[in-house]
This record gives C-alpha cells, structure tokens and sequence, in this order.
C-alpha cells in the first residue's frame, strides 16, 4: 500500500512593499499640483479673488482715506475692531488677499504652461486619419462622381485650401483619403486669454511693488513738489525709496468749477505750472478726466473747495495778512465747508495761543441765527467764526489734524472760547484782549492727486491682449474634415465619401451643406463635356466610293 503525503501549499506571495516616505510625499505633492493647475480650480480661485474684492469697495481703505476708517471706528466702536482683525480695512494688502491671489498666479501659470507645449506641438503634428466610417460623423454626405478617385480627391483638396484648411493626403486601408483641419488660432486665443491674464496679474503686483500715489489740497497761488512729506495723504508700495520719486512741482494758478442749473458740478478745471525744482514750469490745464501726463506720472484734480482769508490784528497794531486754511466740504450740494485756523505764534507765550474754527458758506444765508449756505457758487460768501485761546497743544508730540481744532485740549480747559460771529466779507470780530479778526474774502483749492504706477502701459496691452484672446476663443471654431473616395455601385465612377467634426460653434451643419454644394458644383465642372450629335439624327456612315 503506497501512502501519498499530502500536497505542499504554497507559499503565500509576500506582501506589496509599502512605498518609501520619500515616494509617498511625492506621490502627494503631484496630486495637489494636478489638483492646483486644473482649470476649475482656476475658475474658483477667480471667482474667490472677485469675492475678496467686495469688502474692498464696501468699506473705507487705510490705502485710500485713513480719515474715513477713522471715522467708521467713532460710528461702530463695536464692530471695527472685529473687522479690523480680519483686515478688512487693509484688502489689498492682507494676507488673505495675497494668498488667493497668488495661488491663482500659480494656477494660471500651471495651467497655461503644458497646454502652450501641447499647442506647439498640435501646430507641428499632420492632422489625424480619417475615421472608418465617415457616415457616422455628424455631418456626412456621399457625392457620386463620374471622376476617377485621384481627380475626385485633387477637387476637394482646392476646394479646403481656399478654404484655408490644413491639407493631408494618404493611402487608408479603406482606400485614399483625405484629411483636413483648420481653427488652431481658437486654442491659440485660449492660450493668449490665460497668459494675458497671467501677465495682467504680473503688471498690477508691479505696480504696487514700485508704485505710489499721495493727494494734497492747493490753494490758488501755492503748490507743491513730489514729495512724501508734502502730501496729506500718501500710500507706496514697499519696494519704492524717497529716491525714487520723480522730480516734479506743480503750482496751481486758477482754478474754475462751472455748474449746471441744477447746481451740480459740470467740470473742473485748473490752470497749473509743472516741472522741476527751481524751474518756472510749463503750463497745462487739467480737469477730472483728464489729468497731466508726464515721465510715468499722473496727476488728478479729485476735488475741490475754499479757503477762507482773514487779516488779524494784534492790540500791539501788529498786522498779519491773507492767513487761510483749506476748510473741507461737509455738503457737495452746497459746498458748505468746516475748517481751522492755528495760529501758535501769534500770542506772546505758548498759553495765548490763537485758533479759529468756522463754517464757510458760499452763499451764505443766516436762519434763526445760523450761518447755512443755499448754493455751491461764492454768490455771497460768509463764514461763522469761533475764537479760541490758549494752548493748542501742537508741540507735545500727539497727531492733530490739520482741519479741526483738538477737541481734547477745550475739554481739557487748555483752550478756552473767547468769541464768535457770523461775518461778511470786510466785516471784523474784535476778541476781549483787542485782537480784530476780519474775514476779507476767498480762494479756491484743488485736491490734488499725484499717481505713479510703472506697470499701467503693461496692464492696458495685457488687457487688449485678454479682449483678443476671448474674441478668439469665442468666434472661430476648430474643425476638421475627411474625404474617401471609393469605386462606384455600378462598376463606373466613384464614390466620394465626406464627414466634418466641428467645435466650439453651432453652425457646423450649415458651414458643411454650404462645403458639399459647393463640392459638387466643383466635380460637376470637372466631367468633360460630350460630344453634341449632329441635326437629323445619329451621323451615317461615309460614302466608299466605286471603282
């Protein structure tokens, strides 16, 4: 009796090697970028960037106006600071901001890249065979000719080419055909749609890296040079050094406001001198629209006003003339306008110290005793004044602003009210010591605004450039077109098989009937003509003449 051992198993396959930690961070690192450089992550982080872009507009920017979020802070103590801490105040500058919108900078650039390859070597490759069975295309049709397949192929190989099709002839397995394609500026616009939009972004980061811009208010006869320290507002990218800044002063000579009969403005117009320091200056007039344009520079009028002029007299007889501040408008309608006036070396020490705050009224009309204005033109010019003396607190180190009075020092009983009136031109306010305040008259002031943005040519070409690119993406069509010629049904002729594959419009089926007619109209002017036979009917044979 023979005993057979039992059969071995096999040994059991050893367990797949785990990838190394190297191999898998890669493996994950690729996956994100592929998640990264799609283009709907493309299309998100847009929409993202333009989401991000709404608190910037709703509420006041720290870039543009420190005063308006200073006033928004004293309206909503409550809320600001919780704003603040998320940097809505500063937009354009958070952190937030500039994560998205780098990450879009990467995508775009992740994106474009490989399909910019892809399309290159689209460019260089022939187009592709001919399908099997042209008739299952969505646009077909079958041509019976008398021609033979080479003269039928020749016939819509013109035909294409007029067309402006890329042509290619081969010898299929089914039998000759033809292969054409034309549309490659399509891809070639969604290409220069994606850079352009790369290089937009490029452009507006240059031009708050090495940008700048700084507004001022000028009172007519006086000016300014480019400078930080000159302007009442200023904002600069942090690449830009006081250096960099241009060499330029501009005087405002007149200004003109003109309104409608309505009241509300028309135009703004300033009559300024621009050049360097030292120089006498050119002479422009700009406007609101249409500012000076000089050396990579622009400046803006934005705005405008009144400054107040008075004459004060000191009970020693001493005279100071034409001193005036700008007073800021608190009614666009009516240019009724808020302002001081610090005077800190008028009194003989530092506690007699004199400053004026007042209202000025264009057209100045007193109701129940308060100065209002009624019209934005100087029809009737009057301001309502207040005196104070005392200490005005300039030289202890805390920020003041230039158009009020520090409300902490009359709190603080460092400034004290010493008079007040409503005054006409000419007409004078004579304070308990014997100082007279004469109101004698006006000037205009322009608010300024100075812009330096050195990628402002480049932003305006990738914008056209980004037009160009989307009218290409959207009106021309990629298309392509096969052709086969076969023997005909009944042993004679051929048979010219054509189908047409189209993208991105919805005209293909008319663009390919419009092709076919004019295909066979083409090989019917190719078959030869017949011989027409003679009157009377078929020709008889001729005479052999007898011997």
């Amino acid at each position: 009796m023979t005993v057979t051992a039992p059969p071995r198993e096999a040994p059991a396959p050893p367990p797949p090697a785990r990838p190394s930690a190297g191999r898998r961070a890669w493996s994950l690192w690729l996956r994100w970028w592929r998640r990264l450089t799609a283009m709907r992550t493309a299309i998100i982080l847009l929409f993202l960037l333009a989401l991000a872009a709404i608190p910037g507009s709703l509420l006041p920017q720290r870039s543009l106006s420190q005063t308006n979020v200073a006033r928004y802070f004293a309206d909503h103590p409550t809320l600001a600071p919780v704003l603040d801490r998320f940097y809505l105040f500063d937009v354009f500058s958070s952190p937030w901001f500039a994560a998205v919108y780098l990450l879009l900078f990467v995508s775009l650039v992740g994106c474009v890249l490989p399909r910019a390859a892809e399309h290159a070597r689209a460019l260089r490759t022939p187009p592709p065979a001919a399908p099997r069975n042209l008739l299952r295309l969505p646009d077909s049709a079958r041509l019976d000719t008398p021609l033979d397949g080479p003269a039928a192929l020749d016939t819509v190989d013109e035909e294409l080419r007029v067309r402006r099709y890329r042509v290619v002839r081969r010898e299929g397995p089914a039998g000759r055909e033809l292969s054409a394609e034309k549309g490659y500026a399509k891809e070639a616009g969604n290409l220069l749609f994606h850079l352009s939009l790369v290089a937009l972004l490029v452009a507006l980061a240059g031009g708050k890296l090495w940008g700048y811009e700084g507004s001022v208010l000028v009172t007519e006869g006086r000016g300014f040079c480019n400078a930080f320290q000159q302007y009442d507002t200023y904002s600069a990218g942090p690449l830009v050094e006081g250096g960099d800044l241009s060499q330029l002063c501009i005087d405002l000579d007149d200004f003109r406001a003109e309104y409608e009969t309505d009241l509300t403005a028309a135009s703004f117009r300033a009559d300024i001198r621009f050049g360097g320091p030292g120089e006498e200056g050119r002479r422009e007039t700009i406007g609101v629209n249409d500012p000076l344009r000089v050396d990579g520079d622009r400046v803006y009028v934005t705005g405008h006003g009144y400054a107040p002029r008075f004459t004060i007299t000191t009970p020693t007889g001493q005279t100071f003339e034409d001193l005036s501040a700008p007073f800021l408008p608190t009614d666009q309608a009516t240019m009724g306008s808020e302002g001081a006036l610090k005077l800190p070396d008028l009194g003989a020490d530092a506690e007699s110290q004199l400053a004026i705050r007042g209202f000025f009224a264009p057209t100045g009309v007193v109701q129940n005793g308060i100065l209002t204005s009624v019209d934005p033109r100087p029809l009737e010019p009057r301001v309502a004044i207040q005196a104070f003396q005392g200490y005005l607190g300039l030289d202890t180190g805390r920020p003041q602003s230039v158009y009020a009075i520090d409300q902490e020092q009359i709190d603080r009983g460092a400034l004290s009210q010493v008079g007040s009136a409503n005054l006409a031109v000419g007409e004078t306010l004579t304070l308990p010591d014997g100082t007279a305040v004469t109101f004698t008259g006006y000037t205009q002031f322009a608010a300024l605004q100075l812009s330096h943005d050195p990628g402002q040519v480049w932003v305006l070409g990738a914008a056209i450039a980004v037009l160009v690119g989307l009218l290409g993406m959207l009106l021309l069509r990629r298309e392509r077109v096969f052709a086969r010629v076969g023997p005909g049904t009944d042993g004679g002729g051929t048979v010219l098989t054509v189908g047409s594959l189209t993208r991105g419009g919805g005209e293909g089926g008319e663009r390919f009937t419009a092709l076919t007619d004019d295909l066979r109209a083409a090989l019917a002017a190719r078959v030869p003509a017949r011989p027409t036979p003679p009157a009377g009917g078929a020709p008889s044979d001729p005479e052999v003449p007898t011997p």
